[in-house]
């Protein structure tokens, strides 16, 4: 690529902000890279590498998520300099190890010809997806392992009984789909978002990291032939099949290029560094040097290393050709391998042999790059790009199956479903909290003034906004594929803020002391503080009767929860606050919260009380609560959403949690 139009490049996708990054997080390197797509292929913009300084993965899993962390921001900071840009949305695979997956099969009928749109379409993969969860779910009901559907493929279209690639704009009495949905441990996917979350990246899209190698590796345009792409990392090699035109297995052999690393170590006593140098010098040296830990200096021959890797060698060949003969059933008609471990020596021949295959059918994948991908100014043509590109040419050219997405206010929302997921799951997983499903009042400030008790009510707040396809909905909505969620989290009401100025009454201000001194008028009151104005004619009206300063009825509240005073009633002189005087026996709801009794007048839209509404009473810090809050309703236990009647027992308390994450007892 010429210098002028590279620059050019880069500045034309920074303007229209359709930058891809994709982020290859290896067991022994991450790779970044950054491309745009132009005239259907991805244009590769930027490529960074950088290894693991010490084991920070295994087997393809984050283990060490800080260090992960550290070398994918140095990664992400090397091509933000190179570019002269920030990136904050990246593109990533999850690794197979522990991966499982579950074919299903859908049908839709109509009863007239139907023109096949994508909401037909979604529909359609959704119900393929719910039967490959169910299936799932009923498998490892015994397992107590939670998995996540991470992924998934179409194996077919049929379109009234006949094979199709692509259903879009066709009409038919029947559409129907075979899927192969795959599933991962929670942990997994969590640690990978995690890590991204550490170095401020937002997960863009999601998929496998054999699915993103056979993406790269494998066109579309010659999947009608039976092959099978081998992508051996450093802890895993994973596997896809494609056959008909379509990817119809994946799966993952937890082997790869750490069992030679490992033998060598074992054999020479050398550190898992220099093992890894020992690996790359056989396919360059006739001698190989190292050092070993006891600090004695080495020279051995090429040809002594190869057979002390000989047998490790082997049975890694020997269970990557096992388990693609199990997924497709027979040896495939071909076969690619890619990442850095099909660089080892022999590799094609050894693979070949065990698969009964003519050496000439195993091939280095990187020939085929070009058909979705280009660069002047990178090599394309190396099998350690695989995944990397695949990621990138995954996600840029849309070959991210997105039936299964849920947009939270107009953006795709971190999904990880296992079974149904409710609004409330969606809204957890996407970083909000149950405070913002509920709006607190502003708090009180509640004051002597000569004698008498005076409450200064906060602002009501406001409740949070709950829509799913434009209808109002309860968060305990089970949301389905394609669902648009609009959430407007609570606002909190603004506190009381009484001034002095605000309580004395015109001629008393100069005799008006707090808390027996004399202070400003704009003083502001604090709750607790008394205030003595010096109108001595109010002495007589100190049987303290609670009195509320407010325009609403709800105000009935704060003078219900205080106990009665002891002193006998004045039988005239004190009469109630007339905005009491106005609420009737029926329009008083009456609880019983953490076993003391609670009043609350009826709402002014005449709508129900929720349990969520008594959580302002239950003296319990929301934003910091040291616990789980357990919520009772008649000693059964409730939801937020619980719909309240009058008489109900109430009970809202913390469950302490000991050091393990436990309940205490």
């Amino acid at each position: 690529m010429k210098i002028n139009e590279g620059r050019s490049s880069i500045q034309t996708a920074r303007a229209q902000n359709d930058l891809i990054f994709a982020l290859d997080i290896g067991t022994r390197s991450i790779i970044g890279l950054v491309g745009a797509v132009r005239d259907e292929k991805l244009q590769v913009l930027a490529i960074e590498k950088e290894e693991h300084s010490r084991r920070a993965m295994i087997d393809g899993q984050i283990e060490d998520i800080e260090q992960v962390a550290k070398v994918a921001r140095h990664v992400k900071e090397r091509l933000e300099s190179k570019l002269g840009c920030t990136l904050s949305k990246v593109c990533v695979a999850a690794a197979g190890r522990a991966l499982k997956t579950q074919k299903a099969f859908c049908e839709l009928e109509f009863d007239k010809p139907q023109h096949v749109d994508e909401e037909i379409i979604g529909r359609l993969e959704a119900g393929a997806l719910e039967k490959a969860e169910e299936a799932f779910a009923e498998e490892m009901d015994q397992s107590g392992k939670q998995f996540f559907l991470v992924g998934y493929t179409v194996i077919q279209y049929l379109l009234d009984n006949y094979p199709i690639s692509d259903l879009r704009d066709h009409q038919g009495n029947r559409v129907s789909a075979d899927v192969i949905a795959t599933f991962l441990p929670s942990e997994v996917v969590e640690s990978l978002y995690t890590t991204m979350a550490k170095i401020d990246l937002e997960v863009a899209s999601l998929t496998l990291e054999p699915i993103a190698a056979i993406n790269a590796a494998i066109p579309v345009n010659i999947r009608l032939l039976n092959l099978a792409l081998v992508d051996i990392g450093a802890g895993t090699s994973d596997i896809a099949i494609s056959k008909d035109g379509s990817i119809v297995g994946y799966t993952m052999a937890t082997v790869a290029g750490d069992e030679i690393t490992e033998a060598l170590m074992k054999n020479y006593l050398v550190d898992f560094q220099t093992a890894e140098q020992m690996k790359m010098d056989i396919q360059s040296r006739e001698e190989i040097e190292f050092t070993d830990i006891l600090g004695l200096p080495h020279t051995v021959s090429n040809e002594e290393v190869r057979s002390c890797i000989g047998d490790a060698f082997k049975s890694l060949c020997k269970e990557i050709a096992e388990k693609i003969l199990a997924v497709n059933g027979g040896a495939p008609s071909a076969v690619f391998l890619a990442g850095g471990g099909s660089k080892l020596a022999d590799m094609r021949e050894c693979m070949a042999k065990y698969l009964e295959m003519d050496e000439n059918r195993v091939a280095i994948a990187g020939n085929n790059f070009s058909t979705n991908a280009c660069s002047e100014e990178y090599d394309l043509n190396n099998p350690e790009y695989a995944t990397p590109l695949g990621i990138a040419v995954s996600a840029g050219l849309n070959m991210i199956n997105d039936s299964c997405h849920v947009m939270l206010n107009g953006k795709r929302s971190k999904l990880f479903r296992s079974g149904s997921l409710t609004v409330l799951d969606i809204l957890m997983m996407n970083g909000y909290r149950s405070q913002d499903l509920l709006a607190r009042s502003g708090r009180n400030t509640v004051i002597q003034l000569d004698g008498k008790r005076k409450v200064y009510h906060g602002t009501p707040g406001e409740p949070s906004k709950l829509q799913v396809n434009g209808a109002d909905v309860k968060v305990s909505y089970v949301v389905h594929a394609g669902d648009q969620i609009h959430f407007v989290p609570a606002l909190d009401g603004e506190d009381a803020k009484v001034a002095l100025a605000d309580v004395v009454e015109p001629g008393y201000e100069s005799r008006t002391s707090v808390n027996g001194r004399m202070v400003p008028l704009d003083t502001i009151l604090k709750t607790g503080d008394v205030v003595i104005t010096g109108k001595d004619g109010q002495k007589e009206e100190k049987q303290q009767e609670e009195e509320t300063v407010s325009s609403s009825d709800a105000d009935y509240v704060s003078a219900a929860k205080e106990p009665p005073r002891q002193e006998p009633p004045k039988p005239v002189q004190a009469e109630k606050p007339k905005h009491q005087q106005r609420v009737q026996p029926s329009q008083v709801y009456k609880f019983t919260l953490n076993g003391e009794s609670l009043l609350l007048v009826q709402k002014a839209d005449n709508s129900p009380y929720f349990l969520m509404d008594l959580l302002e009473y239950s003296d319990i810090d929301m934003e910091k609560p040291d616990g789980v809050v357990q919520l009772r309703v008649n000693g059964r236990e409730s939801s937020f959403q619980q719909e309240l009647k009058s008489g109900d027992k109430v009970d809202i308390f913390l469950q302490k949690m000991d050091s393990t994450g436990e309940e205490e007892n």
